[in-house]
C-alpha cells in the first residue's frame, strides 16, 4: 500500500466543523461557514450553516488557502497587507487559488508539522479565527 504525508483525517474535520459550529452557535455568532483543507489545499470536510449566503465558501476557502500558502495564518497575512501592500498584491496575482487577507484561516499542525488548515467565515473576522481554534482544538491538534 502506498504512503501518503501526514494530513488531517476524515474523522478530525469533522470534529474541526462540528466544533466550530458550536463555538459560533455557543457565542451567538451570525451562521458560519468551516472548510478544511489538507496541506495541499485540498477539501477534506466543509459546511454551511443555515442561513449563511453561499458566497460565504469562497470566502472561508481564500482564508485557509492564504494562509497555506503563505504559511501564516490569515491574520498575519491581513496585518502584511496593511505593512507590505504591495508584496500581498503580488502573492494575490501569484499563489494558485483564491486568496483571502483577512482572518479566520488557521494552520493546522499535528507534532509541529503543517498538516492542513481551517478556513471560517460568517462573523467578523476575529471571531471567524477564535471559532477555527476552538475546532482545531477540540480534534486535539494545534494551530500556530
Amino acid at each position: 500500500m502506498t504512503s501518503y504525508a501526514p494530513t488531517i483525517t476524515l474523522d478530525e474535520a469533522r470534529t474541526i466543523i462540528a466544533a466550530t459550529l458550536e463555538h459560533g452557535r455557543a457565542e451567538q455568532m451570525n451562521p458560519l461557514v468551516v472548510l478544511v483543507l489538507d496541506a495541499a489545499s485540498s477539501p477534506i470536510a466543509y459546511e454551511r450553516s443555515d442561513g449563511s449566503p453561499t458566497g460565504r465558501f469562497d470566502i472561508a476557502r481564500g482564508k485557509a488557502n492564504g494562509a497555506l500558502q503563505l504559511g501564516v495564518n490569515s491574520k498575519r497575512i491581513g496585518e502584511m497587507a496593511i505593512e507590505r501592500p504591495h508584496f500581498i498584491n503580488g502573492v494575490m496575482a501569484s499563489i494558485s487559488g483564491p486568496f483571502v487577507p483577512v482572518a479566520g484561516g488557521v494552520i493546522v499542525l499535528r507534532d509541529g508539522v503543517v498538516v492542513g488548515a481551517v478556513g471560517v467565515s460568517g462573523d467578523t473576522s476575529d471571531n471567524d479565527e477564535a471559532a477555527a481554534i476552538a475546532g482545531i482544538t477540540a480534534a486535539g491538534l494545534d494551530h500556530p
